[in-house]
């Protein structure tokens, strides 16, 4: 199904947070959240599935507004896949973690059906966690714990994932491994990403938020621009589709023009001083990714 969003307003404790925010998410697209720490996105993602009730605007997956719909009936259409807080979950083990996201279907107290086991045994299956679906989920690692919470999204037959950080304190290859499993779930997606070299490989489209309001959004490639990247992230950068048909982002070393101190020494955005590769330096040097 596909998501809209439409003149969002969102305020807390009577603070703006989000204005005016409008985006579309088309059936079974991948689009990125993304912007500075404390642009909005988070809070973006709560009020689409229905955490933080919404000041005005509309939310939909579908035809209906989830704010009109009942709690569960709401449930049912969206998944969350939240940061891993590493939460108590001893005790219980993966599969009935994954078991888990068949709740709104039948509520918590409900009986497990043919159709449920069926459910949780394809997302076991399709997330990769077979191997451990037996062993006690907070045995497992980071990677691993990430993989059960995608699976029991997916147990639920959502028709939208809502995605936050979901890679947040995963090592290189445990981030790829979970973006090829986003990629090939095929499900409507909306999700927060904080490095933009992921969410150039994993988005169809990209939302940029500045300071609760929209800033940019579009295909990778024409939102990405070395203009919208120094503006509203701070760097100088470009932005690239190599051979091999992946979207890259090269970051030069060097600071914008206007961090400078009052003195006219380069400097960061908190005014510490920023060092400059001396003339001559290596071209590795001069331009890096950020690590």
């Amino acid at each position: 199904m596909k998501l809209i969003v439409d003149r969002l307003h969102v305020t807390l404790d009577r603070n703006p947070i989000l204005r005016d925010v409008s985006l579309e998410v088309g059936q079974g697209d991948i689009v990125g959240l993304v912007g500075p720490n404390g642009s909005g996105k988070s809070t973006l993602l709560r009020t689409v599935y229905r955490s933080l009730r919404p000041a005005a605007g509309v939310v939909r997956v579908g035809d209906d507004d989830v704010w009109e719909l009942p709690p569960r009936a709401a449930a049912r259409r969206t998944a969350a896949v939240l940061q891993d807080t590493g939460g108590n979950t001893t005790g219980l083990t993966v599969t009935q973690i994954v078991a888990l996201g068949r709740a709104p279907h039948h509520g918590l107290l409900g009986r497990d059906g043919a159709e449920d086991h069926e459910a949780v045994s394809d997302a076991i299956d399709r997330c990769g966690v077979r191997p451990f679906a037996d062993r006690d989920h907070a045995s497992l690692s980071g990677g691993e714990r990430q993989r059960v919470l995608l699976a029991r999204a997916l147990a639920q037959n959502p028709k939208l994932l809502v995605l936050d950080e979901l890679t947040n304190h995963l090592d290189i290859r445990a981030r790829f491994e979970l973006l090829d499993l986003i990629r090939a779930t095929g499900v409507t997606t909306l999700a927060v990403l904080h490095d933009l070299d992921l969410a150039a490989r994993l988005c169809d489209h990209l939302v940029v938020l500045r300071a609760g309001t929209v800033a940019a959004a579009g295909p990778v490639l024409k939102v990405l621009t070395p203009d919208l990247l120094a503006d509203v992230f701070g760097v100088h950068a470009h932005t690239e589709r190599h051979a091999d048909g992946v979207i890259r982002i090269t970051y030069a070393a060097r600071p914008l023009a206007r961090d400078v101190d009052p003195r006219g020494h380069p400097c960061r955005r908190d005014g510490t001083p920023a060092a400059i590769p001396p003339p001559g330096a290596p071209a590795s040097d001069q331009a890096r990714s950020p690590k």
